[in-house]
């Protein structure tokens, strides 16, 4: 029996990652009003690495989304794979030249496009879509708000992100 319930731990489930940078920065707000030439300076920069991972948290929450189609994807050495039931594949990240957000079948995916032509569609409800947010942030050039909001948003959009045409 739990004294918590599952509509709220699910709730507190989903936004773990911020509530424990919030923790921190709590933690580093603590040591900074302390004072003094260690706990001062100590507790800026927790406060600041707090700060910022909770930033990342509530950027990387668009990318939480519950499981509603089938397949999962795989983000290994470099490589974004989706393994689907009627479709899938593997696309390089260093190959990966455009990233969008299309509807198909009433369902938004992600369109990545490769330097070679191919094309990989991603549903960002699938399983393990969240990896997502980590692999795309390593990108050159990509701004994470700009693609959080576009996932917030719902709605299909113009390229999200082109590499730039000195490193195609």
């Amino acid at each position: 029996m739990s004294l918590i319930r599952p509509d709220l731990a699910a709730r507190l489930n989903r936004w773990s990652e911020a509530l424990m940078a919030l923790a921190v920065a709590l933690i580093g707000l603590w040591l900074l009003s302390r004072g003094g030439y260690v706990l001062a300076p100590l507790g800026l920069v927790t406060l600041a690495l707090g700060a910022l991972w909770a930033l990342v948290a509530i950027r990387r929450l668009a990318f939480l989304r519950p499981v509603a189609a089938p397949g999962m994807v795989e983000v290994d050495e470099g490589q974004v794979g989706y393994l689907g039931p009627n479709f899938g594949g593997y696309l390089a990240l260093a190959d990966l030249t455009e990233i969008r957000l299309t509807s198909f079948h009433g369902k938004l995916h992600w369109r990545l496009r490769a330097t070679t032509g191919e094309v990989l569609t991603i549903p960002v409800d699938a399983k393990g879509a969240e990896r997502l947010h980590d692999a795309f942030a390593s990108l050159p050039g990509l701004d994470m708000a700009a693609l959080s909001a576009a996932l917030a948003r719902g709605t299909e959009t113009l390229p999200l992100w082109r590499r730039p045409p000195s490193q195609v």
